[in-house]
């Protein structure tokens, strides 16, 4: 199957299931997972009209992205893999939203980088370990809340969550438990739902989903 028809068959999923779940959210960013895949096959995707994509390395998408951007400036960014600090300058200039924010020193290297020129990027999420999985990114669920009142008493804007099931847990008790924490939080945005769990995302009310293989196809290692 072509990048097209699995767009256009993903597009018609993500409206059956919003029209059949009472939680969904109305508007739903529908983010193309392009980690490891070249740059033909995203330029592919965005002629047939897809126009926001995700990346998880930094390192990656300062190799591809820029090319692109000359070509499609229109295109939409966002980081959706782990963000070290060192790599926060490059990353503000080069995404246009963050989801993986998941610690006070990463907040505050965001913030000294941010009053720099050539920054792009201006929406930022809270990743939430939701199965508190040690080898994964993301705040664990108790410490979400002095993590989201540290940032926000120094003004660092949260806009949305972010979270990754385990891959061998139902997905639908850890999509339920971000929604309650964004609801707490009152956080618009809720980036949640891979491949092969966004229908049940969608049914948690999901404004973001990421997919990569069911659009690429299986990833180059």
């Amino acid at each position: 199957m072509r990048s097209a028809e699995r767009l256009h068959e993903i597009r018609q999923n993500i409206k059956k299931w919003q029209d059949k779940s009472p939680l969904a959210a109305k508007e739903i960013t529908l983010v193309a997972v392009s980690k490891t895949h070249p740059v033909e096959a995203i330029i592919a995707l965005i002629e047939v009209g897809q126009k926001v994509f995700g990346e998880n390395q930094v390192q990656e998408a300062a190799a591809k992205w820029p090319a692109i951007r000359k070509l499609y400036p229109d295109v939409e960014l966002h980081l959706i893999g782990s963000l070290q600090t060192n790599k926060v300058r490059e990353a503000l200039a080069l995404f246009d939203v963050i989801h993986t924010v998941d610690r006070e020193s990463l907040a505050d290297a965001i913030i000294k980088k941010n009053k720099t020129s050539g920054v792009r990027c201006k929406r930022f999420l809270v990743q939430v370990n939701t199965g508190e999985e040690p080898q994964k990114g993301g705040v664990m669920p108790r410490n979400f809340p002095s993590l989201l009142e540290y940032v926000r008493h120094h003004g660092f804007p949260v806009e949305g969550l972010m979270c990754v099931p385990p891959a061998d847990a139902l997905p639908a008790p850890h999509f339920a438990l971000l929604r309650t924490m964004a609801e707490g939080a009152k956080t618009p945005y809720l980036s949640m739902g891979m491949s092969n769990d966004y229908e049940t995302a969608i049914r948690f009310g999901a404004t973001h989903i990421r997919i990569g293989t069911a659009l690429f196809g299986e990833r180059k290692v």
